[in-house]
């Protein structure tokens, strides 16, 4: 079987990295605000740097990124053009909740998704919902500590019934938390902890861990209560690692790393923490913050599917060799495959791997969400970007997750390729990486018109679509 007829094509794109309009419609200060670009960024992004707010010397590119707050009607127009049948988008929470702790919504942030979703409705897109991609409110981190604070989930469930009542007609997809593995490299970016000198980091990262877990069941919990026909879905940063060699050894710490990761999605999906993770808390003398009726919530509400994102595979030396590539995970080189310029390694199989292993594991529909190249682009005399390495880099990844479906079976909702526009790159701040199928005139100092044209990838991922996947 190829895809099925329902396949659901698109395009992934975040609140944070494309919004802009950070201090219009009621919008609160958020963390994903005050990521600068430049050399800072990484210590600030991993919770080393505290920067709660625009520093003087600092250029900031998610004020603006590319303006979808006020370009959202000419790009929705874009992607319906290419035939899309999905957009994931994301949510701002502190344009819904400035404060986050707000007694009341801000009518104006709910007003301004509404319109999103009704546009995106118009050309008959099915919106695919990530509740909290990589933003807090700004007064999360700076009066609660971020995720460290169990009172976050309180919020985090403010948040849930707003949304699931005003959008409840309009969304059929739902994800809970962005690349849920990442908090515990990307601190800041993904939980909203800034590190204090000589604190107990394991016991302050895995305290936001439980508490996003928790949060992420009770979006699952309430989803299925409140908009009974939709589904809910977590979402991992994926992609396996490999053994250097066959040394026992390798393997073993090939199967570690990606434990560290599956643990994520193990509880997401099997309603408990796997006995890996408690052994390893036991060794790290870490009890897990457990209240209430944390374990009834987990156990209880396990998600409806898993969605990932696919960029590169890795590579674990058990002598502990390599380097970290742009999300922050260490990898050695792997000397059978090409790297993109900012360390990713470039394996079209390891998706059909990748899909294999996470579909053996928990037999759940799989939802690709995230898959592209970064690129620098450069326009021709005539604007048009000849990326020929794009799309080829795309119909060889897509050709493997079509292998994936046909002859190894794995069960698969939709894929939704990152960046069909060209946004901000949420590793480094920069616009010169480059992922889409539109091209965006601004480049990493904020300069440019914004104004949108089409690259050559753009018709060739239309043909993708129309044909379901058979024309690559």
């Amino acid at each position: 079987m190829s895809f099925r007829d329902d396949f659901l094509w698109g395009g992934a794109i975040a609140a944070n990295q494309c919004e802009g309009g950070y201090n219009q419609g009621g919008k609160g200060l958020a963390s994903s605000d005050v990521l600068p670009y430049g050399k800072d960024r990484r210590a600030v992004l991993v919770g080393d740097k505290p920067m709660f707010n625009f520093q003087e010397g600092y250029y900031y590119p998610n004020k603006v990124s590319i303006d979808f707050y006020h370009k959202y009607k000419e790009d929705i127009a874009l992607f319906a053009e290419m035939g899309f049948k999905t957009l994931r988008i994301s949510l701002t929470w502190s344009r819904i909740f400035p404060n986050g702790d707000d007694a009341e919504p801000n009518e104006e942030g709910l007003e301004f998704y509404e319109n999103v979703l009704k546009e995106l409705k118009k050309y008959d897109i099915e919106p695919l919902v990530t509740i909290s991609h990589y933003d807090l409110p700004m007064n999360l981190v700076t009066k609660y500590g971020g995720w460290s604070n169990r009172k976050l989930i309180g919020f985090y469930k403010n948040l849930l019934y707003t949304i699931f009542d005003r959008y409840k007609n309009l969304v059929k997809y739902w994800l809970t938390f962005n690349e849920i593995n990442i908090m515990t490299q990307a601190c800041f970016m993904a939980a909203g902890i800034v590190f204090e000198e000589n604190e107990d980091r394991y016991s302050r990262i895995y305290n936001a861990v439980h508490h996003v877990l928790v949060s992420s069941a009770w979006a699952v919990k309430l989803c299925h209560e409140m908009i009974p026909d939709a589904q809910i879905g977590c979402m991992l940063n994926a992609g396996v690692y490999y053994p250097m060699t066959c040394n026992p050894l390798d393997v073993l710490a090939a199967q570690y790393e990606n434990r560290k990761h599956y643990m994520f999605s193990d509880v997401q999906v099997r309603g408990k923490y796997p006995e890996y993770v408690k052994k390893e808390f036991e060794r790290n003398h870490y009890k897990i913050p457990f209240l209430e009726n944390d374990q009834e919530v987990l156990s209880s509400n396990i998600v409806d599917f898993v969605s990932f994102s696919y960029y590169s595979t890795r590579v674990v030396d058990s002598s502990g060799r390599g380097n970290y590539d742009s999300n922050l995970l260490k990898s050695a080189k792997n000397p059978y495959v090409e790297m993109e310029p900012w360390g990713r390694h470039i394996d079209p199989v390891g998706l059909r791997i990748t899909m294999n292993e996470i579909y053996d594991r928990y037999q759940k529909p799989l939802f690709l969400v995230e898959n592209g190249l970064g690129a620098v682009d450069n326009p021709d005399e005539n604007g048009l970007v000849e990326d020929d390495y794009r799309i080829d880099f795309l119909s060889k990844h897509i050709k493997e997750m079509k292998n994936a479906v046909e002859i190894d079976g794995v069960d698969l909702i939709g894929y939704t390729s990152w960046g069909p526009i060209d946004l901000i790159s949420v590793a480094t701040g920069e616009m010169s990486k480059r992922y889409g199928f539109i091209y965006v005139d601004r480049d990493d100092k904020g300069n440019g018109s914004l104004k949108r044209s089409k690259k050559k990838s753009f018709d060739w991922y239309k043909r993708v679509i129309s044909s379901n996947g058979e024309v690559l």
